[in-house]
C-alpha cells in the first residue's frame, strides 16, 4: 500500500499546520513501515530539517511547473494525477485542501480540516481571503471521501457552517511533538533562559501568535488589577495588537513587567514552558489549542477559556475562565500563583491527560479512517 501526502507545509512551515504534517507523517512512518509513503512537494527544500522515514520517497512536479505560479497550480489542480501515478491508493490533505482532479485520478482520499475561524470571525480576515478558504477548502470535503476533524469543535462547525454529513467526519485530535514529553536537562533550560534574555525568576507565559483572537490583552488587564509583579513573556509572531498591549501596560505603570519575544526556536519552547509557573491561554477561538498540550505535557499548570474545543485539550488538568472577564483571570491567576500545591496538583493532573494525545493513543483512530476509506 502507498499514501501520498500534501507536504508543502511538512517541508516549509515551521509551527502550526507544519508541525500536524510532520507529527501525521512520522506516526504513520513508526507504526506501519511496511506502507510506502509519497510526499508531494511543490519544489525541493526542508526548511524544518525533517528527516526522511526510510519508507517515504519525495516527489516534485515536472520541471514546467517549477517555477513561478505555475507550481502553485500544479498543487491546486494537477496534483491528484501525479498520485495516481506514483501509486498511492490513498492522498491524504493535511491542511484543509485536496487537489481539483483527485475524484478523477482513481486515488481515494481524505482531508483533514483543522478550523472554520474565517467563518466563525469573518472581521479577522480580507473578504478576499474568505472568498478563497470558503471555496477550496469546502470543495475539498465535498470531494473527499472521508474528513478528518481535529476536534469535536470543527466537526460541529462543519456541520453548522457547511452542513457536511455528520457520517462522513472522524474526530482524530492531533498530538504534539514529543520533545514536550522529554526530559529536558537543567543546563538547557539556562541556556534558553540566557538565549532570549529571559527572566532570572517565575514568570506567567503566553506562546501564540499576539493577535486580538489570542486575546493576551485579557491577561495584562488581570496583572494590572491583580497587582502580582510577576513577569510576562509572550512568545509568538507580533502584530500591532501588541502596540495597544503594549500602550495599556505603559498606562498602568507595569510596560517593564511585559517580555515580547519573537523568533523563538521550536526546540526551545519546552524548555521555556518548563521555566513558567502558568500558561496563560484566554483565546477566543481555536480549532484545538496545541500550546494547551504542550504545556501539559512540560508540567506546567494552564489557565484558558472556558466553552469552544479547550475543555476537550485541558480536560480536567486545566483552569477555565471567561475570556471577556478580567476578574475571572485575576482571580485564576491568584489560585495557582499562590499555591505550591496547586500547581503540583496541576502538574500531575496534566501529564495524564497529555497520555490521551499520545502517538498510541492517536495512531489506531488515524489508522481506522484511513481503513474505512479503502475498504470502502
Amino acid at each position: 500500500m502507498k499514501i501520498g501526502y500534501d507536504a508543502k507545509r511538512l517541508f516549509f512551515n515551521g509551527s502550526g499546520l507544519g508541525n500536524y504534517s510532520r507529527s501525521t507523517v512520522e506516526m504513520v512512518a513508526r507504526f506501519r513501515p511496511e506502507i510506502r509513503i509519497a510526499l508531494f512537494s511543490p519544489k525541493p527544500g526542508n526548511t524544518q530539517g525533517f528527516v526522511l522515514p526510510p519508507n517515504a520517497e519525495t516527489h516534485y512536479p515536472s520541471s514546467r511547473f517549477l517555477r513561478g505560479p505555475l507550481r502553485s497550480l500544479w498543487r491546486t489542480c494537477l496534483l491528484g494525477r501525479d498520485a495516481g501515478k506514483a501509486g498511492c491508493d490513498l492522498y491524504h490533505g493535511l491542511s484543509h485542501e485536496l487537489p481539483t482532479d483527485i475524484g478523477r485520478s482513481g486515488v481515494r482520499s481524505v482531508v483533514t480540516m483543522h478550523d472554520l475561524i474565517f467563518v466563525r470571525y469573518p472581521e479577522l480576515y480580507k473578504p478576499a481571503d474568505r472568498t478563497l478558504y470558503t471555496r477550496k477548502y469546502k470543495r475539498s470535503c465535498e470531494a473527499a471521501d472521508r474528513i478528518i476533524a481535529i476536534s469535536r469543535q470543527t466537526r460541529d462547525d462543519l456541520v453548522r457552517f457547511w452542513h457536511i454529513d455528520p457520517e462522513k467526519i472522524d474526530i482524530v485530535y492531533q498530538g504534539c511533538n514529543p520533545m514536550f514529553y522529554e526530559a529536558v536537562p537543567a543546563a538547557s533550560i539556562e541556556e534558553a533562559r540566557r538565549r532570549y534574555a529571559l527572566p532570572s525568576g517565575p514568570f506567567i507565559l503566553s506562546v501564540g501568535t499576539v493577535e486580538p483572537r489570542k486575546n493576551l490583552l485579557l491577561t495584562v488587564q488581570a496583572m494590572a488589577e491583580g497587582n502580582f509583579g510577576l513577569p510576562l513573556v509572550a512568545c509568538g509572531r507580533w502584530t500591532s495588537y501588541k502596540d495597544e498591549i503594549e500602550a495599556y501596560a505603559a498606562s498602568k505603570g507595569i510596560g517593564h513587567l511585559l517580555h515580547f519575544r519573537n523568533g523563538i526556536r521550536f526546540s526551545d519552547l519546552p524548555a521555556i514552558y518548563r521555566m513558567a509557573s502558568v500558561l496563560v491561554y484566554a483565546s477566543l477561538f481555536e480549532g484545538f489549542g496545541i500550546p494547551i498540550l504542550e504545556a501539559l505535557n512540560c508540567g506546567t499548570p494552564v489557565i484558558t477559556s472556558a466553552g469552544g474545543v479547550f475543555p476537550e485539550t485541558g480536560g480536567d488538568a486545566a483552569l477555565y475562565v471567561d475570556p471577556q472577564s478580567v476578574s475571572e483571570m485575576r482571580a485564576a491567576l491568584e489560585r495557582v500563583l499562590g499555591s505550591e500545591s496547586l500547581r503540583r496538583e496541576m502538574a500531575a493532573k496534566g501529564a495524564e491527560y497529555a497520555l490521551n494525545f499520545r502517538e498510541e493513543a492517536l495512531f489506531p483512530t488515524l489508522w481506522q479512517t484511513y481503513e474505512r476509506v479503502l475498504n470502502r
